[in-house]
């Protein structure tokens, strides 16, 4: 019988592990095509179906289950065995892929990855800005960059340090009609520009001072999802906006927007990578987060 081999050894546990052929495709790097490809290989090897697979789904066969049973915890010890030698390299090689918020991407992209990137010119970075929050395991990705209170409980987070702070802002020419909130509730008075969650909820603009905390179900004739775009909705003079500071400063500085509320909007912990709690990660992500937490003790990062 013809040996398998260690390639598609680990395309067929990265599919049961994954629960389909697209996802396994992109945590392994390599099309979907090939992928089946490869799977065919390993099964005409063997001489038995590993997947029951239909255009919908992808399972184990009962020669499948036997089979990852049996194998994937000696390939497991085969890989820390590898990577244990890998680590005695000096540069760390290999790309890492990172899922991150947009406005997230923004903040680290030049504190973080562009200076990793310079540290070690042989790991390469892929790096996906989505609105909506992923299942990074699931989605094949080796980091998740989120506020902190969003990365989901089973993740290992680590810090990048500086805070976050949202405000409140408004166009001169909005304010100019209709007057400026003094406190949170006068929002209910006013057209604003509402906040879609990741899971579909609506944001309620949340306040704090001296110790009191507000939410505050604002309205308003427009849903937005990305910030780009509720800045764009503001400067239009549609209404007010709940934003990232950082993303408006500019607008603020050059008079473009006026931002009220602001001694009810304090900092709170800010951004984090995280991780799934995996036995052994890479030398290029353990390099990466090592950096981070060199940054965030020094204050750098976003």
């Amino acid at each position: 019988m013809e040996r398998a081999s260690l390639k598609e050894l680990e395309a067929a546990i990265a599919i049961a592990r994954r629960g389909t052929f697209r996802a396994a495709s992109i945590e392994l790097g390599v099309s979907t095509t090939a992928l089946s490809h490869t799977i065919g290989r390993l099964e005409a090897a063997l001489g038995v179906r590993l997947f029951n697979r239909t255009t919908r789904s992808v399972s184990l066969t009962d020669a499948g289950r036997i089979f990852m049973q049996q194998v994937a915890p000696s390939l497991q010890d085969l890989e820390a065995a590898l990577e244990a030698v890998r680590e005695q390299r000096e540069t760390p090689s290999g790309t890492i892929r990172i899922n991150a918020a947009p406005f997230a991407a923004r903040a680290i992209i030049s504190p973080l990855v562009l200076e990793f990137l310079r540290r070690y010119p042989d790991m390469n970075v892929d790096l996906v800005t989505e609105g909506k929050m992923v299942d990074i395991v699931r989605d094949g990705f080796d980091l998740g960059v989120r506020v902190a209170g969003l990365v989901p409980s089973e993740m290992i987070a680590v810090s990048l340090g500086s805070p976050q702070r949202h405000a409140v802002v408004g166009s001169p020419a909005y304010f100019e009609k209709h007057g400026m909130p003094k406190v949170p509730p006068d929002l209910l008075t006013h057209s604003c520009i509402r906040v879609r969650l990741p899971d579909g909820s609506l944001y309620r603009w949340r306040f704090e001072k001296d110790g009191e905390q507000v939410q505050i179900d604002v309205h308003g004739r427009i849903t937005l999802d990305e910030a780009s775009l509720t800045r764009a909705a503001v400067l239009d003079g549609t209404g007010l906006g709940y934003v990232f500071e950082q993303d408006v400063l500019p607008d603020i500085e050059a008079r473009r927007l006026v931002r009220v509320l602001e001694d009810w909007t304090p900092p709170y912990p800010g951004l984090c990578l995280y991780y799934p709690g995996r036995r052994n990660l890479s030398a290029g992500v353990r390099a990466l987060l090592e950096l981070a937490r060199e940054l965030s003790r020094t204050g750098d990062p976003a």
